[in-house]
């Protein structure tokens, strides 16, 4: 199995957290979002990992290139990078990394994480993961007969025709077949709302005798601003067995952890009270306070502070009361 995850988008809306790192770098309960991303999916595909394509952004940088690597090898994968160098597209973001296009391939965009509780059936044309959505407009959605075979996919549609949403993720069985559609709206200029979309390439395969079915995820979690990643770390701290979240080497006096939390090497807790729904990354300081619900990454010193619902990035400094914090790395608030 090949995995394609195009990732090259900078992440605007959860600046400015993003403005020193790419979005599918920012941790969820200990780990980036693409990791959980990738070990998510190798779980409900129940088969080895062959290659994962990452398709970023050339000024995303050498270090970022080798933890996407890294990510790879840790399910077994081998890591490829290549680059969008224009915004053209979903289909075209996935024709950069053509070469990984043969055979079983899964496509995940790397701004959305999931829970299911299926495993993956090879043996069907594709399958498009899908949740169930409150107000569809902003999606694409698809369609589905009473043998639930997908009959129509509707980018972003101006009037309800159905409320299954597509997530982001999907199986082929024949990547090469994926490949030939999406090519052929390059080469012939098709595009939907100015750009290159999967949905059509997904078209024009059912029309050649494709059978797509929708695989329905039990939860999908956004990653797209402060708000709602804060709320998908909270939903995995509640997944996550809670003897693998804490540290062994976490310096605590007179402090209250409460779980569900993660907290990795060297940080210290000094008369504090931190939880539940707390992600705390290596080597930082927090002392004389009360944390709830939020993500404090790396190198970081708190004191006399009580917050929750909020992210603080790496080597930061902060002292002060709030209910909705947004700090980014290397800031000093007091």
């Amino acid at each position: 199995m090949n995995i394609i995850i195009p990732m090259a988008g900078r992440g605007t809306r959860l600046r400015p957290h993003t403005l020193t790192i790419p979005k599918p770098l920012m941790p969820i309960a200990g780990k980036p979002i693409v990791q959980r991303l990738v070990e998510d999916i190798a779980k409900v595909c129940d088969t080895s990992i062959n290659k994962i394509g990452f398709i970023i952004g050339r000024d995303f940088g050498k270090d970022v290139e080798n933890d996407l690597r890294k990510i790879a090898e840790s399910v077994g994968g081998e890591g490829h990078i290549y680059y969008q160098d224009e915004k053209l597209g979903t289909a075209h973001a996935i024709l950069c990394a053509k070469e990984l296009l043969e055979g079983n391939v899964i496509v995940a965009f790397a701004d959305t994480l999931f829970r299911a509780d299926f495993k993956m059936d090879p043996t069907k044309d594709g399958i498009i993961w899908v949740q169930q959505v409150d107000d569809p407009s902003a999606f694409g959605v698809i369609k589905v007969n009473n043998a639930n075979v997908i009959t129509d996919f509707v980018e972003k549609p101006e009037h309800f025709v159905s409320d299954l949403a597509i997530i982001g993720i999907y199986y082929f069985k024949d990547g090469a077949f994926l490949n030939k559609e999406m090519q052929y709206l390059i080469d012939h200029d098709i595009k939907d709302k100015g750009e290159f979309q999967l949905t059509n390439a997904l078209e024009n395969m059912k029309k050649k005798g494709a059978e797509f079915v929708p695989g329905q995820v039990s939860e999908w979690l956004d990653c797209g601003n402060k708000d709602a990643t804060v709320y998908t770390n909270k939903r995995y701290l509640e997944y996550l067995k809670e003897d693998q979240l804490i540290s062994k080497n976490v310096h605590k006096k007179n402090s209250v952890i409460i779980p569900p939390v993660f907290i990795a090497e060297n940080v210290t807790l000094e008369n504090s009270v931190v939880g539940p729904h707390v992600s705390i990354g290596e080597n930082t300081v927090v002392k004389n306070s009360v944390i709830q619900n939020s993500i404090i990454q790396t190198n970081t010193e708190i004191n006399n502070a009580n917050f929750k619902n909020s992210i603080l990035g790496n080597f930061v400094s902060f002292e002060g009361k709030s209910d909705d914090l947004s700090i980014g790395d290397y800031n000093t608030v007091q």
